[in-house]
C-alpha cells in the first residue's frame, strides 16, 4: 500500500465510522440535525442568510455506503449557510495590487491549509463590490476547476479578511465546530471520486455550487466527530513517516505484488500465459456455435433479438492476440444482457434476498447483509431478470465494473445497479470474470462510466466492450494457470508487508 492509499484508507475508515468508537453518551447525529435547522431558521429570521430551495431528499439508491447507528446521510447544503464562488474583478489582472485586500487564487489553497506564497491583492473598493465572496475565518475553502480541482483548506481562526476568484467555493457551516469533520469529508476519497468524475471528457466544465450543496455527507453526532479528527491528526503524521520509508523500499523492491497480478492478467488476455493448441480449434468457431444457440433460443422465444453491435474498427484493437483468437465485443458473445429492477421494491422482513451493488463490491457475493423481498415479488421480477449458477453480476452504478460469479442455486433478485450476463456453456465463466477484471476492460469501464456521484455504466456501453476471445479449451487452460500464479502473488506480499 502506497502511502497516499493509506492516507485515502484512514479517510475513508473515519467517514465510514470504522476509526473511532460509538458512544450512546454522544448523542446522534438527527439531534445535531435539528439544532442545525433550528439556528438556519433564526439565521434567515434575523436575514443574516437568504432562504434557499428545499434540496432533494435523500434516495436509498444514492448513499453509497453503510454508516453507523446514529450517524444521518445529510446533503451539503442543508448544514451550511452559504456555499458560493467568488469571480475575477474587472479588469482582471490589471487591478491586482502589493497590498489591500488579500486575493485568494486556486494555487493559495491546499488541503492542509492557505499558503501564502504568490498572494496577490486587491482594493478596499473592489472587495466592497465583492461583497457575496468575501472570506471569513473558519470557512472551508475548496477549488473547483482546472489541475488542482479538489484541493480544499481550513481557514484559521484569527483569519482575518480576503476574496477569492470564480475557481474557488465558500462553503461555510452553520455549526462551525463541524467544519473540521466537514473538511475531512471533502477530501475523503469518497467526495475527491466525485469531484474528480466532472473532470473527465472534453468541456472539462468543473464544479458548480449547486453540484456541491447535493454532495451527501455522512454525519455523526458532534463529540464523534472531534474524535474521528482527532485520531486523524494523530495518525497522519505517521503516515508521513511511512512515506519516507515506503519511498526507500519502493527504489529496492520493484515491482508490487498487484503489479504483478495485473501482469498476469495482461498475459492472460494477450495469449501469452498458456501456450495454443490446434485440437483447441478456434474462437471463430466457437463463435459460430454461440451464434447458432443464440440463433435457435431467439426462435424459441427464450431470449429476445438484439441490435446488432457495430464492428470493430482496427483502431480500437489495442494489442494483437493469437491467431486462434479473435477480438469480439462482449454482447456477441452473450446470451442476454439484464439488469436488475428499475423500481424499488416492496422490502419485507423475510424472504429472498434483494442485492445492490455493496452486496458485489468484495467481489463475492455477500447474502449477510441484503434487504429482502416477497417471494411472489421475486417470481415476478425474475421473469425479465432471473439470476441463476453460471451466470456473471456485474456491477454498473456506482462502484463499477466489479464481476462476481454466481456459485449456488440460492435464488435472489437484484437492482438496477447490478447487470447480469448470461453465457452458453461454450463459455468459461470464471475466465470472463479474470477477463473483466483485466486492465483493458477496466479501463473501458472507466471511460464509458457516465455521470457524477453515483456514476452508471448503461448496459449498451457494456455491451459494446471489446474483448480478446480464445478456444473454450484454452480459456480453462489460462483459468487453471492464473490459479497456481495468484498465490503465489499474495506470497510475496505477505513477504513485503512483513
Amino acid at each position: 500500500m502506497t502511502p497516499q492509499q493509506l492516507k485515502n484508507s484512514i479517510l475513508q475508515r473515519a467517514i465510514e465510522g470504522k476509526l473511532v468508537e460509538q458512544r450512546p453518551e454522544d448523542g446522534t447525529a438527527r439531534e445535531l440535525l435539528e439544532a442545525i435547522k433550528v439556528e438556519k431558521a433564526q439565521l434567515i429570521k434575523e436575514g443574516k442568510i437568504k432562504k434557499t430551495k428545499p434540496l432533494p431528499p435523500i434516495s436509498e439508491d444514492e448513499i453509497p455506503f453503510d454508516v453507523p447507528e446514529g450517524w444521518e446521510w445529510v446533503r451539503l447544503g442543508d448544514i451550511t449557510s452559504k456555499i458560493g464562488a467568488g469571480s475575477t474583478p474587472t479588469g482582471g489582472k490589471s487591478v491586482y495590487s502589493e497590498s489591500g485586500i488579500k486575493f485568494l487564487r486556486s494555487q493559495n489553497i491546499y488541503n492542509d491549509g492557505l499558503k501564502m506564497a504568490g498572494i496577490t491583492y486587491i482594493s478596499e473598493e473592489i472587495n466592497n463590490r465583492k461583497q457575496g465572496s468575501i472570506v471569513q475565518a473558519k470557512d472551508i475553502l475548496l477549488n473547483i476547476t482546472g489541475g488542482s480541482i479538489g484541493r480544499c483548506a481550513l481557514v484559521p481562526d484569527d483569519f482575518d479578511i480576503a476574496n477569492i476568484n470564480q475557481h474557488i467555493l465558500i462553503i461555510r457551516n452553520i455549526n462551525e465546530l463541524c467544519r473540521y469533520y466537514i473538511h475531512t469529508v471533502l477530501i475523503s476519497p469518497y467526495i475527491q471520486q466525485m469531484i474528480m468524475s466532472v473532470q473527465v471528457g472534453v468541456s472539462r466544465e468543473g464544479l458548480s455550487a449547486e453540484k456541491t450543496k447535493n454532495f451527501l455527507i455522512p454525519l455523526p453526532p458532534l463529540p464523534e466527530q472531534k474524535r474521528i479528527v482527532a485520531k486523524i491528526e494523530k495518525l497522519l503524521p505517521l503516515v508521513d513517516e511511512y512515506d519516507r520509508a515506503h519511498t526507500k523500499i519502493t527504489e529496492l523492491n520493484g515491482k508490487f505484488p498487484e503489479d504483478m497480478k495485473k501482469s498476469i492478467l495482461q498475459y492472460a488476455i494477450e495469449g501469452k500465459l498458456v501456450e495454443q493448441r490446434p485440437e483447441d480449434g478456434t474462437a471463430q468457431e466457437l463463435l459460430e456455435t454461440i451464434k447458432a444457440e443464440k440463433a435457435q433460443l431467439i426462435k424459441e422465444g427464450k431470449i429476445k433479438k438484439t441490435k446488432p453491435l457495430p464492428p470493430i474498427s482496427e483502431d480500437e484493437i489495442p494489442f494483437d492476440v493469437p491467431e486462434s483468437w479473435e477480438w469480439v465485443r462482449l454482447g456477441e458473445v452473450l446470451l442476454s444482457l439484464t439488469d436488475g429492477t428499475h423500481s424499488t421494491p416492496h422490502y419485507t422482513e423475510s424472504g429472498v434476498p434483494f442485492l445492490s451493488v455493496k452486496n458485489i463490491s468484495s467481489g463475492k457475493i455477500d447474502f449477510n447483509n441484503t434487504k429482502f423481498i416477497s417471494v411472489d415479488e421475486h417470481e415476478e421480477l425474475k421473469k425479465r431478470c432471473y439470476p441463476q449458477k453460471g451466470d456473471i453480476l456485474l456491477s454498473k452504478v456506482g462502484t463499477t465494473g466489479i464481476p462476481v460469479a454466481i456459485e449456488s442455486d440460492k435464488e435472489f433478485s437484484i437492482f438496477v445497479s447490478i447487470a447480469l450476463l448470461k453465457y452458453t456453456s461454450d463459455i468459461d465463466t470464471y475466465f470472463f470474470v479474470k477477463l473483466l477484471e483485466s486492465p483493458i476492460v477496466q479501463e473501458q469501464c472507466k471511460l464509458n462510466t457516465r455521470g457524477v456521484g453515483n456514476k452508471n455504466w448503461v448496459l449498451r456501453d457494456i455491451a459494446n466492450t471489446i474483448i480478446p476471445l480464445p478456444p473454450l479449451a484454452e480459456q480453462k487452460r489460462i483459468v487453471d494457470r492464473i490459479e497456481q500464479l495468484l498465490p503465489l502473488c499474495d506470497k510475496l506480499a505477505a513477504l513485503n508487508e512483513a
